[in-house]
């Protein structure tokens, strides 16, 4: 445990480092939110599931997104009660080199690992994740699982 605030003030830094050329102050749910944009548009509300953040948590996030200039969010042609949020065009470019310089060094670190060894590092965020989801959904610390 020990490990771990070490790791996010890292992660923190290397995001700070990265975003040099953007104005606004951007946390990490911020960088959720980029990352998930990047691959395409999303209505606001498969954000917030994706994110599994609450509307108005993610309403937020978008608002200084927006503010910032790197996001757009408009109205659905199929639906006009659905928000469709991307990533404004003007600033995809820096976007998208901040978010592989905020992740670069997790990827140098994966570089080094073999296939099995990342796989395990995967399995274990993977299992880390659902571990979080589980103790927050019903309220409690989950079992161990049985090794």
């Amino acid at each position: 445990m020990r490990l771990f605030p070490r790791v996010m003030r890292g992660i923190r830094r290397s995001q700070d480092q990265a975003v040099a050329h953007i104005a606004a102050p951007l946390s990490p749910r911020h960088v959720a939110a980029l990352e998930q944009l990047r691959e395409s548009p999303l209505s606001v509300g498969t954000l917030a599931d994706r994110l599994d953040l609450s509307l108005s948590t993610v309403s937020g996030v978008l608002a200084d997104l927006d503010q910032a200039g790197l996001v757009e969010r408009s109205a659905d042609q199929a639906d006009r009660r659905r928000t469709i949020v991307r990533i404004r065009p003007g600033a995809r470019l820096g976007v998208e080199e901040w978010l592989d310089g905020a992740s670069a060094p997790l990827a140098r670190v994966l570089d080094r690992l073999d296939t099995d060894e990342r796989a395990a590092f995967i399995k274990a965020m993977d299992m880390l994740e659902a571990e979080f989801r589980r103790t927050s959904t019903d309220g409690g610390p989950a079992t161990p699982a049985a090794t």
